[in-house]
């Protein structure tokens, strides 16, 4: 006896096949942004690099893939001090990145002051990377570059965090508890260092 092969209808045919889109775009979303908190998304552009400005600190942060935590319970608090050197001339990190009290706004990845200290506060216990910071400061941070200082004018870019040299794009390095990240950038030959230890305020200890 002959064995009856089912047929899909038109119909079902059509929204199996949308299903299927559907799931090939659903990963590809997953994937883009679960790589984009290891990326750097900024201008290129020279030191002094300032916060963004107040009407576009919203912008930025949605592109770092960082929401408003104001006043919300928060999980995790974690603060991690980032240094930048270019050619031996300290460039200041600003305070008020991802950050606008007046308006009753913070991400998880925010700055006060121009203490280099950034700040982890979170609802949820996640990792945050530099690269996310760099995105909402909307600064270039790449494994040769800050900003538009870096490989493309004879000038290397060196990491370190704890004073212990970094390989790779800098921009995935997760965030930890009173860790030390410092960018230097120096002339091509030359032996980069990395700052003096961070004098932490008893506070943060």
């Amino acid at each position: 006896m002959a064995t009856r092969r089912r047929i899909l209808s038109p119909s079902l045919a059509l929204i199996a096949a949308l299903a299927v889109v559907g799931l090939i775009a659903g990963i590809g979303v997953a994937h883009d942004r679960a790589t984009s908190t290891s990326l750097a998304h900024g201008e290129s552009a020279q030191p002094p690099w300032p916060a963004p400005p107040v009407g576009e600190r919203r912008e930025r942060a949605a592109v770092a893939d960082l929401p408003n935590v104001y006043g919300v319970k928060l999980r995790q608090h974690i603060h991690t001090h980032l240094s930048i050197t270019i050619d031996g001339v300290a460039a200041t990190v600003p305070g008020q990145i991802g950050l606008d009290e007046d308006n009753r706004y913070a991400t998880a990845l925010h700055t006060h002051d121009t203490s280099g200290i950034i700040h982890v506060e979170s609802p949820d216990r996640r990792d945050f990377t530099l690269g996310q910071f760099f995105t909402e400061w909307n600064v270039r941070l790449d494994a040769r570059h800050v900003g538009a200082r870096g490989g493309d004018i004879g000038e290397v870019l060196t990491v370190f965090v704890d004073g212990q040299r970094r390989a790779g794009n800098p921009a995935s390095i997760v965030l930890h508890n009173l860790d030390s990240i410092d960018l230097v950038v120096a002339p091509a030959g030359t032996t980069a260092r990395p700052t003096p230890a961070f004098d932490w305020p008893g506070n943060y200890r």
